[in-house]
């Protein structure tokens, strides 16, 4: 009985070795994907990418990114043939594949696997059997397509932050807030008010800045528009003065869109427009996260903005937008800190491994 046991026990060591051993060898066998943060290969044909079915996804793709002062899309966009997809284009991060069969489908549906060809990497599926259907389903769908794209890019860029952020902010955030928080790396120098401080990279060009106040929760009325943004503007007069007594920060009210999102399962509005600086030319996009602290009953709003005049603002903002998602109250995990994908509206049927 105990050679017999022993031989079992043998048996599945030998089993559980291969398998983590199979599984090391696909980890190490894949390269690291290609393209910029927000690039996206459409593999389409030539074809069909100037008819209509084409030129509906890129519509979508080619959306603009709300919240900026001057135009800019969602994505770099590009396109290759499927009879050019070869080994080189398909290590691209961000890849959709357009599948028109009208034998093969009934119906339009999405789908999408990762790490197919390269890590990390997102390729996702549009299955039709026509080409009308196929540009119905994609205009409907726009925002759940552009929403899950841009997820899956913060994601990574989260999975970035954890290795490496900047240490200067964890340590204020802590501090002051009892909070954890990832920065990027390169913003290090602060300024401290009350319930508030104020990161910047400090750099001469494409200037990001992280800021974080708070304040008591009074009701749910506290998360309406005017009341979001009156308390903004409060904060950053006090704080974030300019060069003379007559300039501070405010927010430009009309060009801002408040709206419920959900972070780590709770509820947090997004306030996304603009900043100026009054009585001067300053001015330029920000993002915020207000989420209700129930431990201590108040609110912790985090912000990214970014001064960039002579540069192309998305991946600055993007970038800041990711960190905001890894803000941790007090009593919440750091294991949770992924942005939310709006998977159930993007794919029919689970997502495939």
């Amino acid at each position: 009985m105990k050679r017999i046991l022993g031989n079992r026990w043998m048996s599945w060591c030998g089993i559980w070795v291969a398998v983590m051993l199979l599984a090391a060898c696909d980890h190490l066998a894949k390269p690291t994907s290609s393209g910029r943060p927000y690039e996206v290969l459409v593999v389409v044909g030539d074809s069909l990418w100037q008819r209509p079915a084409g030129r509906a996804l890129f519509d979508v793709l080619d959306t603009d990114i709300p919240g900026l002062p001057q135009p800019e899309r969602s994505f770099r966009i590009s396109q290759t043939d499927p009879k050019r997809f070869n080994q080189v284009l398909n290590i691209f991060r961000n890849i959709i594949k357009v599948d028109i069969a009208p034998n093969q489908y009934t119906q339009t549906k999405m789908k999408f696997t990762r790490d197919v060809y390269a890590r990390p990497q997102v390729l996702l599926t549009i299955q039709s059997p026509n080409e009308k259907d196929f540009a119905a389903f994609v205009k409907k769908n726009a925002r759940a397509i552009i929403d899950f794209l841009v997820k899956m890019e913060m994601n990574r860029q989260i999975n970035e932050l954890e290795k490496k952020h900047s240490e200067v902010v964890s340590f204020l955030v802590d501090s002051i807030f009892g909070c954890q928080f990832w920065a990027p790396a390169e913003i290090k120098s602060y300024k401290k008010g009350k319930d508030f401080f104020w990161t910047s990279s400090n750099t001469a060009s494409g200037l990001v800045n992280i800021c974080m106040y708070s304040y008591p929760y009074e009701g749910p009325w506290t998360f309406n528009k005017a009341y979001v943004l009156a308390k903004r503007d409060s904060v950053m007069k006090v704080n974030i003065p300019g060069v003379e007594p007559r300039m501070y920060m405010a927010t430009d009210t009309v060009c801002t869109s408040v709206k419920p999102i959900t972070v780590k399962g709770g509820y947090a509005m997004e306030a996304r427009g603009l900043w100026k600086m009054e009585h001067d030319a300053m001015g330029g996009p920000f993002v915020s996260h207000s989420r209700v602290d129930t431990l201590n009953n108040r609110v912790v709003v985090a912000e990214g903005f970014v001064y960039a005049p002579e540069k192309m603002k998305r991946g600055l903002i993007r970038r800041l937008e990711a960190a905001l998602y890894t803000l941790c109250l007090p009593g919440e995990q750091a294991r949770e800190l992924k942005a939310n994908i709006p998977e159930v509206s993007v794919v029919a049927g689970k997502e495939q491994e």
